[in-house]
C-alpha cells in the first residue's frame, strides 16, 4: 500500500521541553509529520515552520458568496418574479434587504469555514486515522517524525531521547484516512509489513 510509512514517535512531558526539541529536529533536517498536544500551544506552528492558515481568505470568499446570493435572489424575487406594492415602497428596496443579506453572509461564511476546516483536517464521524499515542489528548506532547530512505531510525531515536523525549518508538502507519474500524486496519498494516 502506498500510504503506509514508518514514523519515529517521541513523547514529551512538558511544552517547555517540546519547543527546543522541535527546533533542534528541524535544524537537523528531519521531516516533522506533526506534533500532537493536549491543548493549543501558542507559537508551536511557527516553531514547526508551518505557514499561516488561509481559512480567513476562504471565509471572506464564502461571505461574499452569501452576500451575492442574498442580493441576487431578493432582487429577482421582488423585481421580476413576484413584484408587490408594499406600502408604496419601490420594488428594489435595498435598505429593507440589509438584515437578510447580513444573515446570509454570516451563514455562508460560518458554515463554509467549518466545512473547509473539517475537510482540511480530515475530520468526520466516519473517518479513521492512525493515533500515534493515546496520551496525546491527555497529558503528553507527541512529536511524529516521518522516516525517509536516508533516515537512520536508531540515530533519530537517540536524538529525540537526548532532546528530552520520555518515550520514543518506531511505528508503521497509514498516512491518510480510511473508512472502517481501527482495530482491524492497524493490525493488518503491521502484519503486511512484518512489524
Amino acid at each position: 500500500m502506498s500510504g503506509i510509512k514508518k514514523f519515529v514517535v517521541g513523547s514529551f512531558a512538558d511544552e517547555e521541553i517540546l519547543f527546543p526539541a522541535v527546533k533542534n529536529v528541524r535544524k537537523a533536517g528531519y521531516k516533522i509529520h506533526d506534533v500532537y498536544t493536549p491543548f493549543p500551544v501558542h507559537g508551536l506552528d511557527h516553531a514547526m515552520g508551518l505557514r499561516e492558515t488561509s481559512i480567513h481568505t476562504a471565509g471572506f470568499i464564502y461571505g461574499v458568496t452569501g452576500t451575492t446570493t442574498a442580493l441576487t435572489f431578493i432582487s429577482w424575487v421582488f423585481t421580476k418574479d413576484w413584484p408587490l406594492n408594499i406600502g408604496g415602497k419601490p420594488h428594489f428596496a435595498l435598505p429593507a434587504w440589509i438584515p437578510i443579506t447580513f444573515e446570509l453572509t454570516v451563514l455562508f461564511a460560518a458554515v463554509g469555514m467549518v466545512l473547509t476546516f473539517c475537510y482540511l483536517c480530515q475530520l468526520s464521524p466516519f473517518i479513521k486515522k492512525h493515533h500515534f499515542s493515546p496520551r496525546a489528548t491527555d497529558d503528553r506532547f507527541v512529536m511524529v517524525i516521518e522516516c525517509t530512505d536516508k533516515t537512520n531510525e536508531g540515530e533519530l531515536q537517540t536524538f529525540l531521547q537526548n532532546a528530552g523525549a520520555e518515550n520514543v518508538n518506531v511505528q508503521v502507519a497509514e498516512t491518510g484516512w480510511w473508512i472502517g474500524r481501527y482495530d482491524k486496519e492497524q493490525v493488518l498494516y503491521s502484519q503486511e509489513l512484518g512489524y
